[in-house]
């Protein structure tokens, strides 16, 4: 797919991956909706429009189907349509299982998993009938082989795969592709708060022996959007971690 005065939505865009992600399709000229729950900041729309694009806001609760659909009806109202959905937006709630609590259990479904519905089933709608489009989920390294203490969120992104290859099938017909990207460490506000300790311990599981950039992850990001005929994959971006 040409990029160039392509709309892209990027959900959770504030920040880290989905803020990378933003910028790497904006550099190619497409149009971006930066997303996330607070107000985002307009310096970052100033910086994305930098590149020659137009950039718009739109805040809300992914987890909420009302929310979602209303999301996607401002931005067709003022883009005309959504040309790739990226659903980036995701929470961590950490802790052992015998400790979890269900409503920590359920805050990782209800935005990783039913968030990534709310979103894509909405979009779809438009994409059926423009028979065009890409939708990149966002899964996780740990919802293939998964991790001590976190068997909320590999529960939620092992879901992303499945859920990604079935509307792959369902979509193909249309034109249209989903797909899915697997970030392993990522090198992120949230891991800079690691101790080093723990930072060696981790680089230690890698093949490439060091974290990935965010720049790593959007590149991947744009591929699967540039890719018309790579559907239902999920591709690793994580140093060799799980071969």
């Amino acid at each position: 797919m040409e990029l160039t005065n392509k709309n892209v939505f990027i959900t959770g865009s504030s920040r880290g991956i989905g803020w990378g992600i933003a910028q790497a399709f904006a550099k190619l000229g497409a149009n971006i909706v930066l997303n996330g729950r607070k107000e985002i900041a307009a310096e970052k729309v100033a910086e994305i429009e930098s590149n020659g694009v137009k950039c718009i806001c739109v805040s809300g609760d992914i987890s909420s189907f009302e929310d979602a659909g209303r999301m996607i009806a401002e931005v067709n109202e003022i883009f005309g349509s959504i040309d790739i959905l990226v659903n980036n937006a995701g929470i961590t709630q950490d802790k052992l299982l015998l400790r979890m609590k269900p409503e920590e259990f359920d805050a990782c479904i209800d935005i990783n998993l039913k968030g990534t519905f709310n979103m894509t089933q909405q979009v779809l709608k438009q994409m059926m009938k423009q028979r065009s489009g890409a939708i990149i989920n966002m899964a996780s390294v740990i919802g293939q082989i998964g991790n001590v203490g976190q068997s909320n969120y590999a529960a939620s992104k092992a879901g992303v795969i499945g859920f990604t290859k079935s509307v792959a099938r369902e979509v193909a017909p249309r034109g249209i592709t989903c797909n899915a990207l697997a970030p392993g460490f990522i090198a992120t506000e949230m891991t800079d708060q690691l101790s080093d300790k723990i930072k060696e311990q981790i680089e230690g599981q890698i093949p490439l022996k060091r974290y990935g950039s965010v720049e790593d992850v959007a590149q991947a990001a744009v591929f699967l959007a540039q890719s018309p005929y790579l559907t239902g994959q999920v591709i690793n971006v994580d140093g060799g971690m799980v071969m």
